[in-house]
Protein backbone atom coordinates (compact mmCIF):
# COMPACT_ATOMS: atom_id res chain seq x y z
CA UNK A 1 0.00 0.00 0.00
CA UNK A 2 1.02 3.60 -0.53
CA UNK A 3 1.23 5.94 2.47
CA UNK A 4 -2.07 7.59 1.46
CA UNK A 5 -3.81 4.22 1.16
CA UNK A 6 -2.62 3.23 4.64
CA UNK A 7 -3.96 6.49 6.10
CA UNK A 8 -7.33 5.98 4.43
CA UNK A 9 -7.62 2.33 5.46
CA UNK A 10 -6.66 3.03 9.08
CA UNK A 11 -9.04 6.00 9.26
CA UNK A 12 -11.95 3.96 7.87
CA UNK A 13 -11.37 1.32 10.53
CA UNK A 14 -11.40 4.09 13.14
CA UNK A 15 -14.65 5.53 11.77
CA UNK A 16 -16.46 2.18 11.81
CA UNK A 17 -15.29 1.25 15.31
CA UNK A 18 -16.08 4.67 16.76
CA UNK A 19 -19.57 4.81 15.23
CA UNK A 20 -20.38 1.42 16.73
CA UNK A 21 -19.15 2.65 20.11
CA UNK A 22 -21.16 5.86 19.74
CA UNK A 23 -24.36 3.88 19.22
CA UNK A 24 -23.81 1.57 22.17
CA UNK A 25 -22.60 4.26 24.57
CA UNK A 26 -25.37 6.68 23.67
CA UNK A 27 -28.02 4.04 24.35
CA UNK A 28 -26.37 3.05 27.65
CA UNK A 29 -25.80 6.67 28.72
CA UNK A 30 -29.41 7.68 28.08
CA UNK A 31 -30.84 4.50 29.59
CA UNK A 32 -28.78 4.83 32.78
CA UNK A 33 -28.93 8.64 32.89
CA UNK A 34 -25.10 8.68 33.01
CA UNK A 35 -23.50 11.96 31.93
CA UNK A 36 -20.03 10.37 31.88
CA UNK A 37 -21.03 7.59 29.48
CA UNK A 38 -22.96 10.04 27.31
CA UNK A 39 -19.93 12.31 27.11
CA UNK A 40 -17.85 9.29 26.21
CA UNK A 41 -20.23 8.67 23.30
CA UNK A 42 -19.86 12.28 22.14
CA UNK A 43 -16.10 11.92 22.33
CA UNK A 44 -16.24 8.82 20.14
CA UNK A 45 -18.33 10.77 17.65
CA UNK A 46 -15.66 13.47 17.41
CA UNK A 47 -13.09 10.70 16.92
CA UNK A 48 -15.06 9.43 13.93
CA UNK A 49 -15.29 12.94 12.51
CA UNK A 50 -11.55 13.35 13.02
CA UNK A 51 -10.93 10.21 10.98
CA UNK A 52 -13.06 11.59 8.15
CA UNK A 53 -11.05 14.83 8.16
CA UNK A 54 -7.82 12.81 8.19
CA UNK A 55 -8.94 11.00 5.03
CA UNK A 56 -9.85 14.26 3.28
CA UNK A 57 -6.54 15.82 4.32
CA UNK A 58 -4.55 12.83 3.08
CA UNK A 59 -6.35 12.88 -0.29
CA UNK A 60 -5.74 16.62 -0.79
CA UNK A 61 -2.13 16.38 0.41
CA UNK A 62 -1.47 13.63 -2.12
CA UNK A 63 -2.10 15.92 -5.10
CA UNK A 64 0.84 16.18 -7.48
CA UNK A 65 2.91 19.40 -7.56
CA UNK A 66 1.84 21.98 -10.10
CA UNK A 67 2.92 25.40 -11.37
CA UNK A 68 1.35 27.29 -8.46
CA UNK A 69 2.52 24.79 -5.82
CA UNK A 70 5.86 23.35 -7.03
CA UNK A 71 6.57 21.71 -3.65
CA UNK A 72 3.26 19.85 -3.62
CA UNK A 73 0.35 19.95 -1.19
CA UNK A 74 1.83 17.94 1.69
CA UNK A 75 1.30 20.68 4.27
CA UNK A 76 -2.47 20.29 3.93
CA UNK A 77 -2.09 17.39 6.37
CA UNK A 78 -1.09 19.92 9.01
CA UNK A 79 -4.25 21.94 8.38
CA UNK A 80 -6.36 18.82 8.83
CA UNK A 81 -4.60 18.22 12.15
CA UNK A 82 -5.45 21.77 13.24
CA UNK A 83 -9.12 21.18 12.39
CA UNK A 84 -9.11 17.92 14.36
CA UNK A 85 -7.58 19.68 17.35
CA UNK A 86 -10.23 22.41 17.16
CA UNK A 87 -13.02 19.81 17.10
CA UNK A 88 -11.60 18.00 20.09
CA UNK A 89 -11.19 21.32 21.94
CA UNK A 90 -14.83 22.20 21.24
CA UNK A 91 -15.94 18.80 22.53
CA UNK A 92 -13.90 19.26 25.71
CA UNK A 93 -15.28 22.74 26.43
CA UNK A 94 -18.85 21.57 25.80
CA UNK A 95 -18.34 18.60 28.11
CA UNK A 96 -16.97 20.85 30.84
CA UNK A 97 -19.98 23.17 30.64
CA UNK A 98 -22.38 20.22 30.90
CA UNK A 99 -20.51 18.39 33.66
CA UNK A 100 -19.79 21.20 36.08
CA UNK A 101 -23.43 21.65 37.27
CA UNK A 102 -23.71 17.88 37.83
CA UNK A 103 -21.19 18.11 40.66
CA UNK A 104 -23.64 20.15 42.73
CA UNK A 105 -26.85 18.57 41.39
CA UNK A 106 -25.98 14.93 40.59
CA UNK A 107 -28.38 12.84 38.53
CA UNK A 108 -29.51 9.45 39.71
CA UNK A 109 -27.95 6.74 37.57
CA UNK A 110 -29.33 3.25 37.02
CA UNK A 111 -26.57 0.97 35.84
CA UNK A 112 -27.35 -2.53 34.65
CA UNK A 113 -25.07 -5.49 34.14
CA UNK A 114 -25.43 -5.13 30.38
CA UNK A 115 -24.44 -1.45 30.46
CA UNK A 116 -21.35 -2.19 32.52
CA UNK A 117 -20.32 -4.98 30.16
CA UNK A 118 -20.68 -2.63 27.18
CA UNK A 119 -18.48 -0.03 28.85
CA UNK A 120 -15.89 -2.70 29.71
CA UNK A 121 -15.85 -3.95 26.12
CA UNK A 122 -15.48 -0.35 24.92
CA UNK A 123 -12.38 0.04 27.08
CA UNK A 124 -10.72 -2.95 25.45
CA UNK A 125 -11.78 -1.93 21.93
CA UNK A 126 -10.52 1.64 22.28
CA UNK A 127 -7.24 0.44 23.74
CA UNK A 128 -6.61 -1.95 20.82
CA UNK A 129 -7.77 0.65 18.27
CA UNK A 130 -5.55 3.33 19.78
CA UNK A 131 -2.45 1.14 19.74
CA UNK A 132 -3.12 0.11 16.14
CA UNK A 133 -3.76 3.62 14.80
CA UNK A 134 -0.79 5.13 16.63
CA UNK A 135 1.56 2.39 15.43
CA UNK A 136 0.52 2.91 11.81
CA UNK A 137 0.88 6.68 12.22
CA UNK A 138 4.42 6.33 13.57
CA UNK A 139 5.38 3.90 10.80
CA UNK A 140 4.29 6.28 8.02
CA UNK A 141 5.01 9.57 9.83
CA UNK A 142 1.39 10.72 9.94
CA UNK A 143 0.91 13.31 12.68
CA UNK A 144 -2.87 13.09 12.39
CA UNK A 145 -2.92 9.30 12.87
CA UNK A 146 -0.52 9.44 15.81
CA UNK A 147 -2.72 12.06 17.49
CA UNK A 148 -5.85 10.04 16.75
CA UNK A 149 -4.28 6.86 18.14
CA UNK A 150 -3.10 8.61 21.29
CA UNK A 151 -6.55 10.10 21.77
CA UNK A 152 -8.17 6.67 21.42
CA UNK A 153 -5.78 5.17 23.96
CA UNK A 154 -6.58 8.01 26.34
CA UNK A 155 -10.27 7.41 25.76
CA UNK A 156 -9.78 3.84 26.94
CA UNK A 157 -8.33 5.10 30.21
CA UNK A 158 -11.20 7.56 30.63
CA UNK A 159 -13.79 4.89 29.89
CA UNK A 160 -12.11 2.70 32.48
CA UNK A 161 -12.52 5.48 35.04
CA UNK A 162 -16.20 5.71 34.08
CA UNK A 163 -16.55 2.01 34.74
CA UNK A 164 -14.90 2.37 38.14
CA UNK A 165 -17.23 5.26 39.01
CA UNK A 166 -20.23 3.15 38.04
CA UNK A 167 -19.13 0.32 40.30
CA UNK A 168 -18.60 2.78 43.16
CA UNK A 169 -22.09 4.18 42.57
CA UNK A 170 -23.64 0.71 42.70
CA UNK A 171 -21.91 -0.49 45.86
CA UNK A 172 -21.47 2.74 47.83
CA UNK A 173 -24.30 4.89 46.41
CA UNK A 174 -21.89 7.77 45.78
CA UNK A 175 -22.35 9.76 42.56
CA UNK A 176 -19.08 10.70 40.89
CA UNK A 177 -20.61 11.46 37.49
CA UNK A 178 -20.19 15.24 37.62
CA UNK A 179 -16.65 15.09 38.97
CA UNK A 180 -15.70 12.44 36.44
CA UNK A 181 -17.27 14.46 33.62
CA UNK A 182 -15.20 17.50 34.60
CA UNK A 183 -12.01 15.39 34.73
CA UNK A 184 -12.78 13.90 31.31
CA UNK A 185 -13.46 17.31 29.79
CA UNK A 186 -10.23 18.80 31.22
CA UNK A 187 -8.22 15.87 29.85
CA UNK A 188 -9.85 16.33 26.42
CA UNK A 189 -9.07 20.07 26.45
CA UNK A 190 -5.44 19.47 27.40
CA UNK A 191 -5.02 16.80 24.73
CA UNK A 192 -6.44 19.12 22.07
CA UNK A 193 -4.13 21.97 23.09
CA UNK A 194 -1.10 19.64 22.99
CA UNK A 195 -2.18 18.41 19.56
CA UNK A 196 -2.64 21.98 18.33
CA UNK A 197 0.75 23.08 19.67
CA UNK A 198 2.58 20.17 18.03
CA UNK A 199 0.93 20.79 14.67
CA UNK A 200 1.55 24.54 14.76
CA UNK A 201 5.22 23.86 15.53
CA UNK A 202 5.43 21.83 12.31
CA UNK A 203 3.67 24.56 10.32
CA UNK A 204 5.77 27.41 11.74
CA UNK A 205 9.03 25.54 11.36
CA UNK A 206 10.26 23.72 14.43
CA UNK A 207 13.88 22.96 15.25
CA UNK A 208 15.38 20.07 13.28
CA UNK A 209 15.32 16.84 15.24
CA UNK A 210 18.77 16.52 16.80
CA UNK A 211 19.07 12.78 16.16
CA UNK A 212 18.19 13.19 12.47
CA UNK A 213 20.63 16.09 12.15
CA UNK A 214 23.49 14.09 13.64
CA UNK A 215 22.76 11.10 11.40
CA UNK A 216 22.77 13.25 8.26
CA UNK A 217 26.02 14.99 9.20
CA UNK A 218 27.67 11.71 10.13
CA UNK A 219 26.63 10.24 6.78
CA UNK A 220 28.15 13.22 4.95
CA UNK A 221 31.41 12.97 6.89
CA UNK A 222 31.74 9.34 5.76
CA UNK A 223 32.43 10.56 2.22
CA UNK A 224 36.21 10.70 1.50
CA UNK A 225 37.50 14.24 1.12
CA UNK A 226 34.96 15.86 3.49
CA UNK A 227 36.42 17.46 6.62
CA UNK A 228 33.10 18.45 8.13
CA UNK A 229 29.41 19.19 7.58
CA UNK A 230 27.91 22.46 8.84
CA UNK A 231 24.89 24.78 8.64
CA UNK A 232 22.41 21.98 8.05
CA UNK A 233 18.99 23.48 7.40
CA UNK A 234 15.86 21.44 6.62
CA UNK A 235 12.52 22.69 5.34
CA UNK A 236 9.37 20.64 5.72
CA UNK A 237 6.81 20.73 2.91
CA UNK A 238 4.72 17.96 4.41
CA UNK A 239 5.41 14.64 6.16
CA UNK A 240 6.87 13.14 2.99
CA UNK A 241 8.59 16.15 1.45
CA UNK A 242 11.73 17.60 3.02
CA UNK A 243 14.42 19.71 1.40
CA UNK A 244 17.39 21.55 2.79
CA UNK A 245 20.95 22.71 2.49
CA UNK A 246 24.32 22.00 4.10
CA UNK A 247 27.88 23.26 3.82
CA UNK A 248 30.76 20.82 3.52
CA UNK A 249 34.43 21.59 4.15
CA UNK A 250 36.83 20.35 1.48
CA UNK A 251 40.45 20.96 0.45
CA UNK A 252 41.01 24.45 -0.92
CA UNK A 253 42.85 23.14 -4.01
CA UNK A 254 40.00 21.06 -5.49
CA UNK A 255 38.90 21.89 -9.02
CA UNK A 256 35.34 22.84 -9.93
CA UNK A 257 34.90 19.38 -11.46
CA UNK A 258 36.11 17.68 -8.26
CA UNK A 259 33.69 19.74 -6.17
CA UNK A 260 30.85 19.01 -8.58
CA UNK A 261 31.44 15.24 -8.37
CA UNK A 262 31.72 15.36 -4.57
CA UNK A 263 28.59 17.42 -4.02
CA UNK A 264 26.55 15.22 -6.37
CA UNK A 265 27.79 12.11 -4.58
CA UNK A 266 26.69 13.52 -1.22
CA UNK A 267 23.30 14.71 -2.50
CA UNK A 268 22.51 11.27 -3.93
CA UNK A 269 23.73 9.52 -0.77
CA UNK A 270 21.54 11.60 1.53
CA UNK A 271 18.50 11.22 -0.73
CA UNK A 272 18.88 7.43 -0.83
CA UNK A 273 19.33 7.17 2.96
CA UNK A 274 16.89 9.83 4.20
CA UNK A 275 14.70 10.83 1.19
CA UNK A 276 15.86 14.43 1.69
CA UNK A 277 16.94 16.64 -1.22
CA UNK A 278 19.99 18.66 -0.13
CA UNK A 279 21.67 21.61 -1.78
CA UNK A 280 25.42 21.47 -1.09
CA UNK A 281 27.48 24.56 -0.30
CA UNK A 282 31.25 24.63 0.00
CA UNK A 283 33.72 25.78 2.65
CA UNK A 284 37.39 25.64 1.68
CA UNK A 285 39.65 23.94 4.23
CA UNK A 286 42.43 26.44 4.85
CA UNK A 287 45.70 24.49 4.89
CA UNK A 288 47.80 27.48 5.91
CA UNK A 289 48.04 29.73 8.98
CA UNK A 290 47.33 26.87 11.35
CA UNK A 291 48.68 28.95 14.26
CA UNK A 292 45.81 31.45 13.95
CA UNK A 293 43.25 28.66 13.65
CA UNK A 294 44.68 26.84 16.68
CA UNK A 295 44.71 30.02 18.77
CA UNK A 296 41.12 30.81 17.79
CA UNK A 297 39.92 27.33 18.74
CA UNK A 298 41.79 27.51 22.04
CA UNK A 299 40.22 30.86 22.89
CA UNK A 300 36.73 29.65 21.95
CA UNK A 301 37.15 26.49 24.04
CA UNK A 302 37.21 28.64 27.21
CA UNK A 303 33.59 29.63 26.62
CA UNK A 304 31.00 26.90 27.19
CA UNK A 305 28.48 29.05 25.31
CA UNK A 306 30.38 28.56 22.05
CA UNK A 307 28.96 25.51 20.32
CA UNK A 308 31.03 25.52 17.15
CA UNK A 309 33.47 27.45 14.95
CA UNK A 310 33.81 26.58 11.28
CA UNK A 311 34.47 28.02 7.81
CA UNK A 312 37.84 29.37 8.96
CA UNK A 313 39.73 31.10 6.17
CA UNK A 314 42.75 33.42 5.96
CA UNK A 315 43.05 35.80 3.01
CA UNK A 316 46.73 36.69 3.07
CA UNK A 317 46.61 39.42 0.44
CA UNK A 318 43.78 41.26 2.17
CA UNK A 319 45.10 40.52 5.67
CA UNK A 320 41.65 39.23 6.54
CA UNK A 321 40.48 36.25 8.64
CA UNK A 322 36.88 35.07 8.40
CA UNK A 323 35.04 32.38 10.34
CA UNK A 324 31.54 31.37 11.40
CA UNK A 325 30.64 31.07 15.07
CA UNK A 326 27.65 29.42 16.77
CA UNK A 327 26.81 30.67 20.25
CA UNK A 328 24.09 29.17 22.43
CA UNK A 329 20.72 30.94 22.15
CA UNK A 330 20.52 31.27 25.95
CA UNK A 331 23.88 33.02 26.29
CA UNK A 332 24.73 36.72 26.09
CA UNK A 333 25.73 36.21 22.49
CA UNK A 334 27.13 39.67 21.75
CA UNK A 335 29.26 39.71 24.90
CA UNK A 336 30.76 36.27 24.19
CA UNK A 337 31.54 37.10 20.57
CA UNK A 338 33.07 40.42 21.57
CA UNK A 339 35.43 38.77 24.04
CA UNK A 340 36.59 36.16 21.54
CA UNK A 341 37.13 38.77 18.84
CA UNK A 342 39.19 40.93 21.19
CA UNK A 343 41.39 38.03 22.31
CA UNK A 344 42.19 36.81 18.81
CA UNK A 345 42.94 40.39 17.69
CA UNK A 346 45.32 40.83 20.60
CA UNK A 347 47.20 37.66 19.59
CA UNK A 348 47.32 38.41 15.86
CA UNK A 349 46.87 42.14 15.40
CA UNK A 350 48.25 42.12 11.87
CA UNK A 351 44.93 40.78 10.55
CA UNK A 352 41.40 42.10 10.39
CA UNK A 353 38.61 39.72 11.41
CA UNK A 354 35.12 39.07 10.05
CA UNK A 355 33.07 36.97 12.46
CA UNK A 356 29.91 35.66 10.83
CA UNK A 357 27.08 34.99 13.26
CA UNK A 358 25.61 31.53 12.72
CA UNK A 359 22.73 29.83 14.51
CA UNK A 360 22.27 26.47 16.19
CA UNK A 361 19.24 25.22 14.30
CA UNK A 362 19.90 21.48 14.09
CA UNK A 363 22.15 20.12 16.86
Amino acid sequence: MTRQEKIVKTSIIGIVVNLILVAFKAVVGIATNSIAITLDAVNNLTDALSSIITIIGAKLAGKAPDKDHPYGYGRIEYFSSVIIAAIVLWAGITALMESWPKIFNPDVTNYTTVSLIIVAVAVVVKFVLGQYVKRVGEDINSQALVASGSDAFFDAILSLSTLVAAIISIFFHISLEGILGVIISIVIIKASIDMLRETLDSMIGARVDSELSQKIKASIREVPGVYGAYDLSLHNYGPEEMQGSVHIEVDDDLSALDIHKLSRQIALKIYEEFSIALTIGIYAHNNGHSEIRDDLYEIASKYDEVLEIHAFMVYEAEKLVTFDIIVDFDADREAVKGKILKEIKDKHPEFNYAMIDDFDVSD
